[in-house]
């Protein structure tokens, strides 16, 4: 009867020591991919700045919690220039006066990934939250809380290279108003 308990209570300690392993081997990403490339951003026009194109970079780590979720870090940079129009007393009348200056705007952003293989290609659509930062030259910048959703198509060229189209909103509350922005997106992506 004594040995019946006590290989019981091994079998047990077993089972829990492999069921605690297994939930702990599940929640760490292991596969994803790392994509860098040339982004395009188009700035809505806002009460206080005109619409502007931006050109620009972006890089992201994905790590695979689930076959088909993962988690997003995306990190981009932009760059261009900002009209800024300046005060009506200091122009002339019927003038528009002011200049361009050189601006550049950062993102930070964090969120899942949802994508589905089928062939060569993999679908994906994304919903990421963060911080933004706009800055422009002799002027002012400002800091704000940023969200995007969008999704993008990966063509697999080899198993472990892909090429990446993306298209995302992102929403953005720089200088006291918000703007929806438009980013397109391509490059190279490797995964691991």
């Amino acid at each position: 009867m004594r040995q019946s308990n006590l290989m019981r209570a091994i079998a047990g300690a077993a089972f829990a020591f492999f069921l605690f392993e297994s939930l702990l081997n599940a929640q760490v990403p292991t596969a994803g991919n790392v994509f860098f490339g040339y982004s395009y951003y188009h700035r809505s026009a806002s009460s206080n700045l005109n619409s502007e194109s931006f050109n620009g970079w972006e890089g992201s780590l994905e790590g695979k919690l689930f076959p088909h979720v993962g988690i997003v870090a995306d990190l981009t940079g932009h760059y261009g220039s900002q009209f800024l129009a300046l005060p009506v007393a200091t122009c002339a009348i019927g003038v528009v006066c002011g200049g361009n200056e050189s601006a550049h705007v950062y993102q930070a952003l964090f969120g899942p990934r949802v994508s589905v293989p089928v062939g060569r290609f993999q679908p994906f659509g994304e919903f990421e939250f963060g911080v933004g930062h706009m800055s422009i030259q002799n002027a002012a910048s400002s800091t704000s809380f940023a969200t995007a959703f969008g999704g993008g198509l990966d063509y697999r060229i080899v198993r472990a290279v892909a090429l990446r189209f993306q298209a995302d909103y992102v929403w953005t509350h720089f200088f006291g108003a918000h703007q929806d922005n438009a980013r397109v997106s391509t490059g190279i992506v490797f995964r691991f």
